[in-house]
């Protein structure tokens, strides 16, 4: 998804937005945008209005706050980013739930070769608002999820202490990340190779 100058956002998939209407898909696709490229802080409420095309009463009608929106933002985030990219596209690459675990980095390499590479808006918000504020709260909340995903595959897969094993998991998932956005070009794979030393450390005996 990108902002066109000339016309406004482009609108998020409509699987996406589903159930929403036309100025809510404005405000939620300039603001994925503006957020998952220059973070909160740096983005303002009337740059927000004004990119989405929308008047500053049908903007506060649909989001109270700016926090609000970026509530929003973080919910879709997760469901663009997180089931639609990464789970369902591993999903689709792998045919065991081991290498449906090893496909994430590989879906990982592809998405990091992307000019639209934005790294992880649930790590930036974290770290920009600090795991005390309400966002921050969020966003440790949406990485969670990540985990509980990776730990549904590993009690597929029959791998020992699968809760242990996802936080691990996703410190390789993590750090992919960091590394890519630093330029390493090699970071999933980087990833991918610890990744499958991890599942060798906790396969069932």
């Amino acid at each position: 998804m990108t902002v066109d100058d000339a016309t406004g956002p482009t609108l998020l998939p409509a699987t996406a937005m589903a159930g929403r209407d036309e100025p809510v898909d404005r405000i939620l696709a300039t603001a994925y945008e503006l957020f998952s490229r220059r973070g909160i802080r740096g983005v303002g409420v009337n740059e927000l209005i004004s990119s989405s095309g929308v008047s500053k009463a049908t903007f506060y009608r649909h989001f109270p706050s700016k926090d609000a929106l970026v509530l929003a933002f973080l919910e879709l985030r997760d469901q663009v980013w997180t089931v639609d990219l990464i789970v369902a596209e591993a999903s689709r690459r792998g045919n065991t739930p081991e290498e449906r675990l090893l496909a994430v980095f590989d879906v990982f390499g592809d998405w990091f070769q992307r000019e639209d590479f934005e790294a992880c808006s649930f790590i930036n918000v974290l770290l920009e608002m600090g795991a005390g504020h309400p966002l921050g709260k969020a966003s440790i909340d949406y990485l969670s999820r990540i985990r509980g995903h990776i730990q549904a595959l590993a009690e597929e897969a029959g791998l020992d202490r699968p809760e242990e094993f996802s936080r691990s998991w996703h410190i390789l998932m993590k750090g992919s990340i960091i590394s890519a956005t630093e330029g390493d070009a090699l970071a999933s794979k980087r990833a991918q190779q610890m990744a499958r030393w991890l599942i060798e450390h906790h396969r069932g005996l």
